[in-house]
């Protein structure tokens, strides 16, 4: 009777295991489907034309006649090439002006706002700040062209205040054209690294600036000790969107300069399509490209792993 009633036991606990087992499996194809169309358009749209890529970079092709096959020597030319070398310097010129100016000064402009500014106040803050993010950068590209030409705002309030010695061609002068053009990206993603930073202010507990107040900490003490290391993980997000945009910047270099004067404000971005769609030299414009994703690569991993929480 022992026996039988064991054996019965062992049947059933072997049936739910068999029932749960067919449950998770039915449940991770039903999940597989799900995501099948989502992964089918990644594939389509980003895998193959990724591969696509590296395989015309091995090749000299103008895009329309036969390839042929060259190896690695358009990576050597993009390596050894100094306008091409150019190219890639300035895209990690801009990231002083995309990346760490506005991640500094959205840090401090959200730290002031989250002390000074509540309710209505701080709504309209973030609403001015983040504006240059619903503008297209096309139009706000047109709009700083104008700004910043001879005859624009910024040289009329330079004369106006007697320093119409300095007044130039912003982004026409060798000196000061990658200089005007970063400043333009401060300004497009200032709002956004503002916004992200403030939102991820609301998840440090209040409690800690109080105790911090109670033992005396001033505002530069707090922000020292509390808000950069609770924003960890916001400044990781914002430092490796920043680089990114930087690194492929295309968009306000093309409308504002074209990549000029001379070749002082070409990036790896607006340097691919001059190659592949002026040049005819797909295999080099695909090199480039292929290396431009490299050196993303190389500066985001280290920024995600630094930036993770500890125990992640």
């Amino acid at each position: 009777m022992i026996d039988r009633s064991a054996a019965q036991t062992d049947r059933q606990r072997r049936a739910r295991r068999t029932s749960r087992s067919r449950k998770v499996r039915r449940e991770t194809l039903l999940g597989f489907l799900f995501v099948l169309p989502a992964v089918a358009i990644y594939a389509v749209f980003v895998l193959l034309p990724l591969a696509l890529t590296v395989q015309y970079s091995l090749y000299r092709w103008d895009g329309f006649n036969v390839p042929v096959w060259v190896g690695l020597s358009n990576y050597e030319n993009v390596l050894t090439d100094p306008d091409l070398l150019n190219t890639i310097f300035n895209g990690f010129r801009l990231i002083f002006f995309f990346s760490l100016i506005p991640v500094s000064l959205g840090l401090v402009v959200a730290s002031v706002i989250r002390r000074s500014a509540t309710g209505g106040l701080g709504n309209v803050a973030r609403t001015v700040l983040f504006l240059p993010q619903v503008i297209p950068l096309v139009a706000a590209g047109i709009v700083w062209s104008v700004v910043l030409s001879l005859t624009g705002v910024v040289n009329q309030l330079l004369t106006a205040i007697g320093l119409e010695g300095v007044t130039r061609a912003w982004l026409g002068d060798f000196d000061t054209a990658l200089p005007a053009v970063g400043l333009i990206g401060t300004w497009v993603l200032l709002g956004l690294c503002t916004v992200l930073l403030l939102t991820g202010m609301t998840k440090i507990d209040p409690a800690l600036y109080e105790a911090a107040r109670i033992d005396g900490a001033g505002a530069i003490q707090e922000f020292r000790a509390i808000t950069v290391p609770g924003l960890r993980q916001e400044i990781g997000v914002c430092v490796t969107v920043t680089v990114i945009l930087a690194l492929r910047s295309f968009d306000i270099v093309y409308v504002t300069t074209g990549g000029g004067p001379g070749l002082a404000t070409m990036v790896p971005g607006l340097d691919i399509y001059v190659l592949a769609f002026q040049a005819r030299a797909v295999g080099v414009a695909s090199a480039l490209a292929v290396v431009l994703i490299v050196l993303i690569l190389v500066l985001i991993l280290p920024i995600q792993y630094l930036s993770r929480e500890k125990g992640e």
